[in-house]
Order: C-alpha cells, then structure tokens, then sequence
C-alpha cells in the first residue's frame, strides 16, 4: 500500500535535491533583492516602504522554514558582501559592505531571518491553507521585524521611544495590513489548487 503524504509547505513538491533545494532559496534570494527596489522613501525617516517585508513572509509561507532561513541569510550575506540588494538611498546609491552594519535599518534585516523561520514553522503547521491562519502568521512576522527593527532604530539613532516608533513603526502599519491582506487573499488560494 503506497501512502501519499499532503505536502507540508507549498514548495513540497518541488524539493527533494541539493541542486533543486539550492535552486529554490537562490529565486527566493533574488525576489526579496528585487522586491526591496521598490522602494518609497519617507523624508522624515531613514526607513523606507518596500515590498520586502511581504517577500520575507511570503518566503516563509512557501518554502517552510529551513529554506526560507536559508534564503533570507544569503540576502543578507549578499548585503554584507557589498552587492546591491538593499533598498537604494534617496540618490539612488546602496549600502555597501561595513556600512550595512552601521545602518539604522540593519535590524529589519535581521528581523527577515527569524520572521522567515517563524512563518515557515506555522506554515509547516498548515496555518497558511486559511485566511485567518495566514493573518495570524503574516502578524507573528511583521512583530519579529519589527521588534528587531525598531530595537536596532533606537539603539541606532539614540531616539526617544516615541520618535522611533514614529520613524520606524506607525508609517508602515497600513502598508504592512495590506500585504497582510494579500497574502491572506494568496496563500488559502494557491494552497486550494494545489489540493
């Protein structure tokens, strides 16, 4: 008798090699490099509104946690290593190297490691195949980065409580509810047809 067993994350399927595994977080890796050129810069703040969070978190949801861990590291290695996958400067410049370390928003960054670890875990738990569960895991991780974030955005800037979270939290709130939006609208919708 041949058991077939539902796959945990959507990726599932599609894993089962070094070489397709490796294939998989380097796609995830260029889509959240990609998704942090769309960027919005506020002048009242060094933080910029981008679609990397909902990249960091859709990563999660879809690779589970090993690969998307893997995936935000190697971001985060290839900011680290000087290339330009971080949001670019109001000038159009990137970070580069060492001065990714001494960035107010290196806390986000690092926030995306463990925002993905915690969403993939939920999603290996099924949280994603229903719009609740979606919102629930899509918040758990935007309070990962968040909490990374604006910890290092104070420490960062010296700023008050009050000033960082006005720099750093309150302008991304509706932004971060409609990625929240999207990704409960997405996921429960792929997960139906790959049912």
């Amino acid at each position: 008798m041949t058991t077939i067993t539902a796959p945990r994350v959507l990726t599932s399927g599609l894993r089962g090699s070094i070489r397709r595994d490796a294939a998989i977080v380097a796609v995830s890796t260029l889509v959240i490099a990609a998704s942090a050129q769309i960027a919005v810069r506020l002048p009242f703040s060094p933080v910029p509104i981008t679609g990397q969070t909902l990249a960091v978190l859709l990563a999660g949801a879809a690779l589970g946690p090993t690969l998307a861990i893997a995936s935000t590291s190697l971001y985060l290695a290839l900011a680290l290593a000087g290339l330009p996958v971080l949001a670019p400067a109001a000038d159009g410049t990137h970070l580069t190297g060492g001065a990714v370390l001494g960035s107010p928003t290196l806390g986000y960054v690092v926030g995306f490691l463990l925002a993905s670890l915690a969403v993939g875990a939920l999603a290996e738990r099924g949280l994603t195949r229903s719009v609740r569960g979606t919102v629930l895991a899509m918040v758990v991780g935007n309070g990962i980065i968040y909490a990374l974030g604006l910890s290092w955005l104070h420490h960062t800037l010296g700023t008050s409580l009050v000033t960082t979270v006005t720099l750093g939290l309150t302008p991304f709130l509706v932004g971060d509810a409609l990625k929240i939006a999207v990704a409960a609208g997405l996921l429960p919708s792929v997960w139906r047809l790959v049912r």
